[in-house]
């Protein structure tokens, strides 16, 4: 082979690695998907690694598909495991090992956090500000953000914010009136907070948790931002022992909230 057809072929090749990437990086893999098999528990929350695979935390295991939802891995992990996140390799999931929904003092709230590739647990984060117990996360420009239960009678919610090191940084007030049971689900997506409350009852903030929206929509069993306008949130398959999720694709709509074609 000459030099010159050499060049060319690395530059071709080079190329055609770029384009792979960028493609995968996109999140045009990802898309209306079921997860294969059947859990005892119902869905807690869903997120990606922003490539090729998904992962569910069905409140006692832990599961990681590939994109069309075709199971690669699965743990059993403690009562309870809720919302999820990913972030630089690594699967962060808010857990509570204590009561949800009461006052101050009878939570015990964590993050746990597991390699994506193969969900070995390789830390635990104390997360005790998050008095009503941790059961939602997310990750934005480094740091990271739990919420989780609420009592009667409290009429706002709270985000709690952490740096990389899990260190304590501040308390943000959503001012959103009262949500039945807290928060359940959260995903920083199309510039927007989407928090996810049972009832059919999904939140919007700012990026500094200024609440700019109260809607009737459900993504309390979970919420992910994928680009593209398109926000995938989970739908419940089965009841009690024999239950599994689906994954469906919403975009924002006209008012502002969230929309999926066909409900």
């Amino acid at each position: 082979m000459n030099k010159q057809r050499f060049h060319f072929s690395c530059r071709s090749f080079i190329a055609a690695v770029f384009v792979a990437v960028a493609f995968t990086a996109s999140g045009s893999d990802f898309s209306a998907v079921t997860c294969d098999g059947l859990y005892r528990h119902h869905l807690q929350g869903v997120c990606t690694d922003e490539q090729s695979a998904i992962f569910w935390s069905f409140t006692t295991t832990l599961v990681k598909t590939d994109a069309k939802g075709k199971v690669l891995t699965k743990i059993e992990v403690a009562n309870h495991h809720g919302d999820l996140c990913f972030h630089e390799g690594l699967v962060y999931v808010a857990v509570n090992l204590g009561q949800f929904n009461r006052p101050a003092g009878q939570a015990d709230s964590w993050v746990y956090v597991y390699r994506a590739e193969d969900l070995s647990l390789v830390a635990k984060h104390e997360v005790q500000e998050v008095v009503h117990g941790a059961g939602g996360m997310a990750s934005r420009d480094g740091k990271f953000i739990v919420v989780g239960g609420l009592p009667e009678g409290i009429d706002e919610n709270y985000a709690y914010i952490y740096s990389p090191k899990f260190e304590f940084l501040e308390r943000k007030v959503i001012e959103s009136g009262h949500t039945n049971v807290g928060v359940q689900t959260l995903a920083f997506a199309e510039g927007k907070f989407w928090f996810g409350c049972y009832g059919e009852r999904t939140l919007k903030t700012d990026p500094e948790f200024k609440l700019e929206g109260n809607f009737g929509f459900d993504c309390a069993l979970g919420v992910i931002g994928i680009g593209d306008g398109k926000i995938l949130v989970a739908r419940r398959i089965g009841e009690g022992q024999q239950q599994s999720a689906r994954l469906a694709v919403a975009t924002v709509g006209k008012d502002g909230g969230l929309v999926v074609e066909g409900e």
